[in-house]
């Protein structure tokens, strides 16, 4: 197996990582840079259509993209330790929160991304023939909105879906990083839901490896 690959900050591939250095998995990781346009060669077209990454590659050629997806793969392949839930209500419980990040959470982020940071000012206007600069800003209160939903439902427990870590956090704390890097906080009226990251964070799968240079950098141009 191999996995098509792109470094930190981008949240979709480095999932998979955090899944895969919980899991105590190791498999061969391939660069496609999003920077060279890798992600969208005919070669990388021909293994996922929608030109996007990760992508898992088996042995037999099959191509599964989607990090969910992918890690739900890998779970079946890696029971232990288990991340998506052992049983039913435990399964939904964090089917739940995987959906809730994602809607609530990486939605708007990625929406102050495309419309409001200067590194995707080309691709914006490329799709839409402009950054809707407002629209932007105006999906940065999505955005913390979101956040005090999960400060207020995660209050009193240590993580995401229960009592253990899981997919779920794995899924929002890539999504708070990829947000630290383009200059969007966790709103000072959420101490659990800062509690909590500073928790995942501290995880030894957790090290992010953006340097602290280019994390000032992109924050300050994000408007942090």
């Amino acid at each position: 197996m191999k996995l098509y690959n792109e470094a930190d900050p981008a949240p979709n591939p480095r999932r998979v990582r955090i899944f895969l250095k919980e899991k105590g998995v190791d498999i061969e990781l391939v660069p496609t840079p999003l920077m060279s346009r890798a992600h969208k060669s005919a070669e990388h077209l021909a293994r996922n259509p929608l030109g996007q990454v990760p992508v898992l590659e088996l042995d037999d050629g099959t191509h599964i993209s989607e990090s969910a997806s992918i890690c739900r793969y890998l779970e079946e392949l890696h029971p232990e330790p288990n991340l998506f839930g052992r049983d039913a209500k435990e399964r939904a419980m964090i089917d739940m929160w995987l959906r809730r990040v994602e809607f609530r959470l990486m939605q708007p982020l990625g929406q102050v991304w495309v419309h409001s940071h200067p590194f995707t000012a080309a691709v914006a206007t490329q799709a839409f023939g402009q950054q809707f600069k407002d629209y932007g800003a105006a999906n940065r209160k999505v955005f913390a909105s979101g956040c005090k939903l999960f400060d207020r439902e995660i209050e009193g427990r240590d993580f995401i879906a229960g009592p253990r870590y899981t997919m779920a956090d794995i899924v929002a704390q890539t999504t708070f990083d990829f947000a630290r890097f383009i200059g969007v906080d966790i709103p000072a009226d959420c101490p659990a839901l800062a509690a909590w990251y500073a928790r995942v964070s501290a995880r030894p799968s957790a090290t992010f490896e953006v340097p602290e240079q280019r994390l000032a950098q992109a924050r300050a141009l994000g408007g942090a």
